[in-house]
């Protein structure tokens, strides 16, 4: 009886094709994904794009002005290779689509979306498993709204940043859910206002280099090592955003290094190992940071200096349950800066005409033997039993005669609840 090919070969056919379904695995089957690039590359400019519904291989690369629609139901996958989406024009909009599986590389900042363009939309996508989220680059006037965000699953330091602004201006960045990424961070960018988002889970909430009159408000930073941070970035306003828990050695709710004329106002700033941080701020002469209506509460310090620095105001805040309410590094004074009308739960003055405000004022003395300032190791154990007797017994009987720190003259005798 004649013998089949597939016999006499033995067993070589069989091992060919389970080499080849491994090889298909390991690539993610990206082959068998339809190409997204081919249904851009057939729309003509101002199209709207709605593919049918399943899952497209990238990259894709758009140089014209159209609309893409994904109506919640198709999946552009990079296959690990480069950006998901480069938008090299102006005037597009990206909605509704999840991108996914970007390149690994920080050189080319592979990313769910790349913007060189202006006045597009990036809308409403889910984005994940991708090195940086959103990237701007020398693009103006852009909007991007309501996208979630997420990061590839590296080490806190290695992954990418989930919104990224680099040369860009005017743009507005509203209302974005972003989990487990690195920093929403804003380069060398000006005159963009960030509002609405939700960042958890990450390392800088928000972080600023060398970047002017941005506006920050109502914003939810939780969870972070960091909640905003600004290097010499002057005329920023951070209004009415909720940042809590900035805990580990460096955490802090919003610090300043080498910043001038920011409004500070309204923000709640909750369990953080620092409340607010100023670093040589504000920095240029003649100029003054406003610190007003916030709560700083729960917090290991409320407002730390790096040294003794002047031209901060601070006015109607609300100092409530913070171990050390004002301290000075390497210094034990704050009262070159305005301190008027706070209110702080430690005041142990009256208010005998009934007007508000206390009769006598506030003040806050630094010791010389404060082991947790002199030794920054012990703040780990900040708060502990043994370190609160120590403070008791340095108040009770100091070595030398304490430093008044600052000197509140109208101190509030009420706060509002803290939410």
């Amino acid at each position: 009886m004649r013998q089949s090919h597939f016999l006499t070969l033995g067993p070589w056919p069989f091992v060919a094709v389970l080499l080849l379904f491994v090889m298909n695995i390991a690539s993610g089957w990206a082959g068998d994904y339809p190409s997204f690039q081919e249904l851009v590359d057939a729309a003509k400019p101002n199209d709207v794009l709605t593919p049918p519904p399943g899952t497209y291989s990238g990259p894709v690369v758009i140089e014209k002005s159209i609309t893409i629609d994904g109506r919640g139901k198709v999946t552009i996958d990079a296959g690990g290779k480069g950006s998901v989406i480069f938008l090299d024009t102006d005037g597009a909009t990206l909605k509704n689509l999840h991108l996914t599986n970007s390149g690994e590389s920080h050189n080319d900042i592979d990313s769910g979306v790349q913007v060189r363009g202006n006045f597009n939309v990036i809308k409403d996508n889910v984005i994940d498993d991708t090195l940086f989220g959103i990237d701007l680059g020398q693009a103006e006037f852009n909007i991007v709204r309501r996208n979630k965000i997420s990061s590839k699953a590296d080490d806190l330091g290695m992954r990418g940043d989930a919104i990224r602004l680099w040369y860009s201006f005017n743009n507005k960045i509203l209302d974005n859910h972003v989990r487990n990424s690195r920093d929403i961070v804003v380069w060398y960018s000006r005159d963009n206002l960030i509002s609405g988002n939700d960042a958890r889970g990450g390392r800088y909430s928000l972080h600023f280099m060398y970047s002017q009159y941005n506006e920050v408000i109502n914003n939810h930073f939780e969870d972070n090592s960091i909640g905003i941070f600004v290097m010499y970035s002057d005329g920023v306003v951070i209004k009415d955003n909720y940042i809590a828990h900035a805990t580990g050695a460096t955490g802090m709710g919003i610090g300043f290094k080498e910043t001038s004329d920011v409004v500070v106002a309204g923000n709640q700033v909750l369990y953080c190992a620092t409340g607010l941080y100023l670093d040589v701020s504000p920095f240029q002469p003649d100029t003054i940071n406003r610190i007003e209506d916030n709560v700083v509460a729960f917090s290991g310090i409320g407002v730390l200096f790096l040294n003794d620095w002047k031209g901060n105001v601070f006015k109607r805040n609300r100092f409530k349950g913070n171990i050390t309410q004002v301290a000075v590094a390497g210094s034990k004074t704050a009262k070159r800066n305005e301190w008027t009308g706070n209110h702080w739960d430690d005041y142990e003055g009256f208010d005998q005409d009934g007007d508000g405000i206390g009769d006598s004022p506030y003040e806050l003395y630094g010791y010389a033997d404060r082991i947790w300032m002199d030794v920054p190791s012990t703040r780990f154990f900040k708060g502990s039993p043994v370190l609160e007797v120590l403070d008791f017994l340095e108040r009770l009987a100091p070595f030398s005669s304490p430093d008044m720190v600052l000197r509140d003259v109208k101190p509030l005798m009420s706060a509002e609840a803290v939410e």
